[in-house]
């Protein structure tokens, strides 16, 4: 047993945890369900939160009962982001969320590389039209990675970081989410609600009550 190293690294979702974009994703999936027929609703559309646009088109597709092949579902995967492209014209700074820039400069305060594993293949427009890229030190390519719950993107932000992952700490609103911090050997913190993030480590009602200081004394526990 030896003391485990500080972090060295932040790594945050997107969605829900810096900025509020999940509401143009449904609003997309949402004109692409009508589309086809699909009842789908604010509800539905919580299933969808850190599954990519892939996994997401077949969660909708289920809930419908229809079936589509491999180059229909494509074409719908890029219809949908066509419709999420026009609603990202509307986004600004104002959709970050309360509390996501202090974290940000708290962390880059601390010596945290900070990066960021998001689901979304557009992670770097949201980035830029939020003003947050300058914050941000790496923006994993969610189309070269297994989805969540899959570690893998939470994995490539830590290497192209070159920080180890059990020295990454990770911040996410999906239970999906937290089992790919958890999968990929990292602490994980969930924001958001309890029942739902229960497998995280320490667990946060929103982005504004993230206490960092509280987060960094996590990395003192011992190691096996």
């Amino acid at each position: 047993m030896s003391s485990a190293l500080p972090f060295r690294a932040a790594i945050f979702d997107l969605d829900g945890v810096l900025v509020d974009s999940a509401r143009l994703h449904f609003v997309a999936w949402k004109r692409l369900a009508d589309e086809l027929g699909i009842a789908f609703d604010a509800d539905d559309n919580e299933a969808l939160k850190g599954v990519d646009r892939m996994g997401s088109l077949d969660h909708i597709l289920k809930l419908g009962g229809v079936t589509r092949d491999r180059a229909a579902r494509e074409a719908l995967a890029a219809r949908k982001n066509g419709f999420y492209l026009d609603a990202l014209t509307t986004m600004g700074e104002a959709d970050v969320l309360p509390g996501a820039r202090r974290l940000l400069a708290d962390a880059r305060a601390a010596g945290l590389a900070i990066g960021v594993a998001s689901a979304s293949r557009n992670a770097v427009t949201v980035l830029d039209r939020a003003g947050l890229t300058d914050a941000i030190d790496h923006v994993a390519d969610a189309a070269a990675a297994r989805s969540k719950p899959a570690p893998d993107i939470f994995l490539a932000c830590a290497t192209a970081l070159d920080v180890p992952p059990a020295e990454c700490v990770g911040f996410e609103d999906a239970a999906a989410g937290v089992e790919a911090i958890k999968a990929a050997g990292m602490v994980a913190i969930g924001i958001g609600e309890p029942d739902t993030l229960a497998k995280a480590d320490l667990i946060f009602a929103t982005t504004d009550a993230v206490d960092l200081a509280t987060v960094l004394r996590l990395s003192a526990r011992p190691q096996v």
